[in-house]
């Protein structure tokens, strides 16, 4: 029995804007595909997480082309898809529902971006009982500007979001290392 699915989040096209600005690891889709690809081919489980953002000004809303899936990660129809509107997989979805009842015990995590939807599926994953593994050469995110004005680059950002998970609610971990996991 497949116990690891691979959950892949929030990988749209919306997320390519120059708007957003500078962004880390360019290879994290390529290595997602990787990461699908292994999944795909020992038959392990698949789920894909899509954002349909309910902001008037976000690119991720359902009517713009922006909401849809990057093509390197596009489902088959055989995968299953959930759809939600807040940061969390497992809010307002039956992502959990789902995973219980083809009972996996073990996910692991890669998409867009670390410090938001990624972080917060991979707590919330992990508060409700899921061991799981994050990518993190298979995430990404921007840079920011704090609430008191610095200035964070994408890469501090990801590595800031990284350490505060790992050990804590999830292992991080390489591509290679998660292509092991694909059971």
């Amino acid at each position: 029995m497949k116990t690891t699915a691979l959950v892949i989040i929030d990988v749209q096209k919306g997320l390519d804007s120059p708007a957003l600005g500078n962004r880390n690891n360019p290879d994290a889709e390529s290595n997602m595909a990787s990461l699908l690809t292994a999944w795909r081919k020992n038959g392990s489980p698949v789920i894909h997480v899509k954002h349909n953002s309910t902001e008037p000004n976000s690119s991720l809303r359902p009517d713009l082309p922006g909401n849809q899936i990057k093509d390197v990660v596009k489902p088959l129809t055989t995968e299953k898809l959930f759809e939600k509107t807040v940061n969390s997989a497992f809010i307002g979805t039956d992502l959990e529902k789902y995973l219980r009842n083809i009972e996996i015990q073990n996910l692991v995590m890669v998409g867009l971006t670390t410090d938001h939807c990624v972080s917060t599926s991979v707590r919330m994953a992990a508060n409700l009982g899921f061991k799981v593994w994050l990518v993190d050469d298979a995430t990404a995110t921007f840079e920011r500007v704090s609430y008191n004005g610095n200035s964070f680059t994408a890469e501090q950002m990801h590595e800031i979001n990284l350490a505060s998970l790992n050990g804590e609610f999830c292992s991080v971990v390489s591509t290679p290392d998660a292509m092991a996991l694909a059971n």
